[in-house]
């Protein structure tokens, strides 16, 4: 039997595209459940009844709900192996979750929505509101392009995709919306790749329902 999944998320939220790029590698079928942030709706009371965090993505499967992107990711890895997202060697594993964590710990947060309007109501103007998530995301993926820089590729650790790269694409949707620099290393050219695979392609924000182009 197959499963029953649908995705909560909003079209262009990052976290909402890890979870679509890791649904179409491993080849499963979902369907989407739009939630517009700009307008709140993920702090409807039914959405909070799904995830009373009141943030996107949430993925439900057969009724059981998940949260967080990266944890979604890696239950998805767990239950369906193949394409595996990590790699087999303990120390290679623990590189490729730090390379990821560096994004979902340490970039996301800082130039995420909720976090951004805080720095507006600080003070802030449009110019450093943006300037702030730009420092944020360029800090960042100058310290992930030295993590991977002893990997040929194409992507960012070696032949296969791994979760490295299903974090990495969807920050460099948002370092272009904030004008950040990912001129490091092999980054850009890591995004070419997975960009040639239909599970990033196909997925991407902008082919999503409620998508302003």
């Amino acid at each position: 039997m197959s499963e029953e999944i649908v995705l909560h998320a909003y079209w262009r939220s990052s976290a909402s595209w890890r979870v679509r790029i890791a649904l179409a590698l491993k080849g499963l079928a979902w369907d989407t459940a739009p939630r517009d942030l700009l307008n709140d709706q993920q702090r409807a009371a039914d959405y909070l009844a799904v995830n009373p965090q009141g943030v996107v993505p949430s993925l439900v499967v057969n009724g059981q709900v998940l949260t967080q992107s990266m944890a979604i990711c890696e239950y998805l890895d767990e239950v369906y192996p193949e394409p595996p997202f990590l790699p087999q060697s303990p120390l290679e594993r623990a590189r490729v979750r730090a390379f990821a964590q560096i994004i979902a710990c340490d970039i996301h947060p800082l130039q995420n929505i909720r976090v951004l309007k805080m720095v507006k109501a600080l003070g802030q103007d449009q110019a450093g509101v943006e300037r702030w998530a730009a420092d944020a995301i360029e800090r960042g993926l100058a310290a992930g392009a030295e993590l991977i820089a002893g990997h040929e590729g194409p992507f960012c650790f070696g032949a296969q995709v791994t979760l490295a790269d299903v974090l990495l694409v969807p920050q460099l949707y948002n370092a272009r919306r904030y004008g950040a620099r990912f001129d490091f290393g092999r980054i850009a050219a890591v995004e070419a790749a997975c960009m040639a695979l239909p599970a990033f392609a196909e997925t991407a924000p902008d082919r999503q329902p409620g998508a302003i182009i």
